[in-house]
């Protein structure tokens, strides 16, 4: 069995100990989700693991022949490289054995007399065989396609964020190692991807250390839990869904010891202030026992709640309004025709293909694109904050107190209350040693936190979130989750985050691209698996359809011919067939993932078929209005 163990080992970051003396065991097959408050070192331990660090100590076991790979937040890939040759371009063994090989077959090729290099080819070929490294390239072609990345000769130079982060993550799975560091492997990811890479990573041999936000994802393939808290690191067996009840009962016998150790000291303090007129052994024994009790309280470290508690200015009833809304964005259509009017209170999540204009709409709620045509009418009382996806650059050597203080020393919270900037940094776990601390010395998280602090400060009543799941901790999440539901004003958020997405949104937009966008109330997991499955084939559909679409019959025809009263009471039945044949062809598309070929073959079949379902449903719709 392929296994890791790490012995006493200690990182610190400046002045601060991200974690100590931690010991751990890594066995084969184990898939563990790491998590904890940003800023606690989560993604530090993945640098210690992957050897990216030099100022650490303890040491690291593993057998010889042990690989890693490690897909960071930000993959580091050649700009001028090509996205296939970015991924053989990775220090891995199957990667070099494939470089190898290409560089001595063109040499053999141009002399092919040569004895040493006959040999060197001979064993490069071995190499290859040995490694199983000849699918390599299909095998790659298969997950990029996966990833929504389809234009292989692109160069990475040229990627966006995204896009880079989809080719970093083909490169660490292509690489097949016996330990997998995967840092915010979801973010970017649409549904359908983060879907495969579910179903990818639940046959994956090795073993799995994955840092995410995403708990839907947690849930599917972690079978451990470890959370990273005050350099300490606690460990659950489960999913996320075991570790939330675990963790509760945790910390309720912890509460229970600590009030148990409270009674205790305040009998011993009763003692202490009686005084005793003899001062025996026995007693100077009791006396130092009461010393370490006073010690020890207090000493205990939870990660608490962020609490946001902020008052909001008032809302009118008119909010937004959308009127024969055209957008084109990079040759895109973003917007067809969109009329949409949100009011206040409402909860709205936007969701659908990457690139298919979520963020382009946001932006041209907050003003910051303009509509080809059409109007977009924002009511008078709205004050708005817009949480984006790149935040606003903050000076490095700014302070994080007066990185507030720009905004207000003071704000007001919902009971009237006066809170101060530096409690409120407080609520948002930034202790008060934290407070003078330059921002370039935050980390990526805490920057984010910090950032939405900022934007809460100003007191809107319409929030725009763009992706926030991206890049904060899951506390920070669910007290934001919770502030949503108790917010009085109107929410609309992007997002591929389905947990997220079913607490904060009670509406979905869903963009599938060139301007269409479909509407639908309630849960979004429920949209997802309302759209994976087959129209049930009954009478309903036919008066669903009916329903739909209102009859305009022309003057000129009146009633079907008798070949079209044939073709009419044959067409459900056809096209029920062309659904269920559509969806085997997506079945076998699930469960031939890693063979390309087939995947390319099954693809052209699928087009084809709902090529022939557009045609038939046309049809439908032109016979049902001379239906009797």
């Amino acid at each position: 069995m392929q296994t890791l163990r790490a012995n006493h080992l200690h990182r610190t970051y400046g002045e601060k100990t991200l974690f100590e003396d931690l010991n751990f065991i890594i066995n084969e097959n184990d898939r563990i989700g790491l998590i904890g408050v940003n800023g606690t070192g989560k993604t530090s331990l993945l640098n210690t693991l992957a050897d990216e660090v030099l100022d650490q100590s303890g040491d690291i076991e593993t057998p010889k022949d042990y690989s890693i790979g490690y897909l960071k937040q930000v993959p580091e890939l050649d700009p001028n490289l090509s996205v296939m040759d970015a991924v053989f371009a990775g220090s891995q063994s199957v990667f070099k054995t494939i470089r190898y090989y290409q560089k001595v077959l063109a040499d053999y090729g141009n002399h092919p007399d040569d004895p040493k290099l006959q040999q060197k080819y001979a064993d490069a070929e071995a190499r290859m065989n040995e490694e199983d490294a000849w699918t390599a390239e299909s095998d790659v072609k298969t997950i990029l396609t996966q990833l929504k990345i389809t234009n292989l000769d692109q160069k990475v130079g040229t990627l966006s964020g995204g896009q880079l982060k989809r080719v970093g993550l083909a490169q660490v799975l292509i690489q097949a190692p016996d330990l997998l560091l995967l840092d915010e492997p979801t973010n970017h990811l649409d549904f359908d991807s983060i879907d495969w890479l579910e179903s990818y990573l639940a046959t994956y041999k090795g073993a799995l250390l994955v840092v995410t936000h995403d708990r839907y994802f947690l849930d599917q393939i972690a079978n451990q839990i470890w959370e990273l808290s005050f350099g300490s690191l606690y460990t659950y067996a489960g999913n996320y869904q075991d570790y939330v009840s675990e963790k509760a009962s945790r910390l309720d016998l912890e509460e229970a010891a600590e009030r148990k150790q409270q009674k205790l000291y305040k009998q011993e303090l009763a003692w202490m202030k009686a005084g005793a007129k003899a001062r025996s052994t026995k007693q100077n024994a009791r006396i130092n026992r009461f010393n370490e009790i006073e010690g020890s309280l207090g000493t205990r470290q939870v990660d608490h709640d962020v609490a946001i508690n902020l008052g909001q200015q008032r809302l009118g009833k008119k909010v937004i309004e959308l009127k024969n809304a055209n957008l084109m964005f990079d040759n895109k259509v973003i917007l067809n025709d969109f009329s949409e009017l949100i009011q206040g209170g409402e909860r709205i999540g936007i969701s659908g293909e990457n690139g298919a204009g979520k963020s382009s709409l946001l932006n041209v709620i907050a003003g910051n694109l303009t509509l080809d045509s059409g109007t977009i009418e924002i009511g008078e009382t709205v004050k708005m904050a817009y949480y984006t996806q790149q935040i606003e650059e903050i000076p490095g050597d700014k302070r994080m107190i007066n990185y507030l203080n720009d905004v207000a020393d003071h704000v007001t919270n919902k009971n009237g209350e006066t809170v101060s900037a530096a409690e409120l940094l407080e609520q948002f776990l930034f202790p008060r040693f934290m407070h003078g601390t330059l921002i370039r010395k935050l980390s990526g998280g805490e920057k984010r936190r910090l950032y939405l602090l900022k934007l809460l400060m100003g007191q809107p009543n319409v929030l725009l979130l763009d992706e926030p799941t991206n890049d904060l901790d899951i506390s920070t999440l669910t007290v934001l989750e919770n502030y949503v539901q108790n917010f009085n004003g109107t929410v609309i958020t992007v997002s591929h985050d389905r947990y997220f997405l079913d607490k904060v949104a009670d509406r979905i937009l869903m963009f599938d691209g060139n301007g269409k966008i479909d509407r639908y109330s309630g849960q979004f997991t429920d949209l997802l698996t309302k759209r994976a499955q087959k129209p049930a084939a009954d009478d309903s559909k036919t008066e669903k359809k009916a329903k739909g679409k209102p009859k305009a019959k022309p003057a000129e025809k009146v009633k079907l011919t008798y070949a079209e009263q044939q073709e009419w009471d044959g067409i459900e039945s056809v096209i029920d067939q062309l659904e269920t044949k559509k969806a085997e062809i997506e079945a076998d598309m699930s469960q031939n993932g890693m063979n390309y070929d087939k995947l390319a073959d099954l693809q052209q079949q699928l087009e084809q078929v709902d090529a022939d379902i557009d045609d038939k449903m046309a049809r439908w719709d032109y016979l049902s209005q001379y239906v009797n």
